[in-house]
């Protein structure tokens, strides 16, 4: 499911992330919301009480009515691969835009480095489509600990920066064609 209108009434209370300042709260249970995304193992909700949009963890998609999907981290069987460190961020998605954060082009470096314990250490350094944003913090959580699934990864690290400043320019074809923006 990419994006969607549907209309829930939550089965249980839920802790669920304000958009855009990223702070914690709960959404009661009996309260209506309206799917608007679901993307990267979360939802985007839109609910009238308490009014905006929240993110919902795939962990608690049954007070959605629905199965949590399993991981979308992608696997390979084979060893790992920086194209499978890509192949992982590109699951990861900013909750008001349905285009993932690396054609969105707030990636601006990745390395994989030897970790202490002889397995890999991945830094990447990304932005936000803007500095006020606070789904900053919980975006790159969630593209953290998809690469501490990654087998043969112990470490990872994503820290957020501000240079150089993020224009449309940066998005990817891919994502242009996603957002109807022409190339």
């Amino acid at each position: 499911m990419e994006s969607t209108q549907d209309r829930v009434i939550l089965s249980r209370e839920v802790q669920a992330v304000q958009i855009p300042n990223g702070s914690t709260v709960a959404l009661a249970q009996g309260a209506e919301v309206m799917i608007t995304q679901s993307l990267g193992g979360t939802f985007t909700v839109h609910s009238m009480n308490p009014p905006g949009l929240f993110r919902i963890a795939n962990a608690d998609a049954d007070a959605l009515g629905l199965t949590a999907s399993p991981e979308e981290t992608p696997q390979d069987s084979s060893e790992f691969c920086e194209q499978l460190i890509w192949d992982t961020l590109k699951t990861c998605y900013d909750p008001e835009i349905p285009v993932n954060i690396v054609d969105l082009g707030l990636i601006y470096s990745m390395q994989h480095v030897a970790a202490v314990d002889g397995k890999t250490r991945v830094e990447v350094k990304m932005t936000l489509t803007a500095s006020g944003c606070g789904m900053g913090p919980a975006i790159a959580e969630d593209a953290r600990q998809k690469l501490l699934t990654l087998q043969g990864v112990s470490e990872a690290q994503v820290d957020i920066v501000w240079e150089p400043p993020w224009t449309p320019a940066l998005i990817s074809p891919e994502g242009k064609a996603k957002l109807g923006i022409e190339s």
